[in-house]
């Protein structure tokens, strides 16, 4: 168990990659606050079932008194935080749309949370991670901002922010041995995905497409995201940061 008594913040953990990262976070050992601005009780139920460790926490990854808090339930519940997963972010519900039509206040509310609550949960878990004198954040990011999607400019340009912050936070937060890196999953089947575009002929055809362009033709399901969370916030990444991760199938080639 590679994450054996770590004890692990998981943004984002009540539904879709989260709940996924959760779950194989606590079989690998881990101590698991899943955090999440919706109920995140189900996954704790899961987790418990099969034997594990976690606990729920309700933040609002926009203002920071929340994210802080969400930082010291961890410290109180498990005595520290070992790593973050900075899975959360405004997706589900997504208009597909070119650039030039989506409105500004559309626009404003997905680069605050996407962008911006990253960013301040990188900002709030740091002091609790130079306490352990290391650690991991692994920040999401999307394949999206290598594809240059057409219909989610506003989506895009917030995942391209996590990864130059990603960048810029791994050489702050070296000096205390903490990493930081980052992944860009491709079209991934969750139900927000499955609920982008709206009709079933519509979804068809972003599916063929999407398995069309990759290396490997299948479909990419939750699981093929977790292991290399799971690499990136384990000691078998011990120095690597700095860097992103692309897991797409072999759809971008870079």
């Amino acid at each position: 168990m590679i994450l054996k008594d770590k004890v692990v913040i998981v943004t984002g953990a009540a539904g879709g990659l989260g709940r996924e990262f959760s779950l194989r976070f606590a079989k690998e050992g881990g101590k698991i606050i899943a955090a999440d601005i919706a109920d995140t009780s189900e996954t704790a139920r899961l987790i418990h079932e099969a034997g594990g460790e976690a606990a729920c926490v309700k933040v609002d990854i926009t203002d920071f008194a929340s994210v802080e808090s969400m930082c010291k339930t961890a410290e109180d519940a498990y005595g520290g935080i070992d790593g973050i997963v900075n899975n959360a972010a405004i997706y589900a519900g997504l208009t597909m749309e070119p650039f030039h039509q989506i409105t500004e206040r559309e626009w404003d509310r997905v680069m605050t949370v996407n962008a911006k609550g990253t960013w301040l949960c990188c900002k709030a878990v740091y002091p609790y991670l130079a306490k352990r004198d290391g650690g991991s954040i692994v920040n999401i990011a999307s394949a999206s901002i290598l594809e240059g999607n057409p219909f989610f400019a506003h989506y895009t340009a917030s995942k391209g922010a996590v990864w130059a912050l990603t960048r810029s936070v791994a050489r702050v937060v070296g000096e205390q041995g903490i990493r930081c890196n980052s992944i860009t999953p491709g079209y991934t089947m969750t139900d927000a995905s499955r609920g982008l575009a709206g009709d079933p002929e519509s979804f068809q055809k972003n599916y063929d497409y999407s398995i069309q362009t990759r290396s490997i033709h299948r479909a990419m399901e939750p699981n093929d995201v977790v292991g290399g969370v799971l690499f990136l916030l384990s000691d078998e990444s011990v120095f690597m940061t700095g860097q992103n991760l692309n897991i797409d199938g072999g759809c971008i080639n870079y």
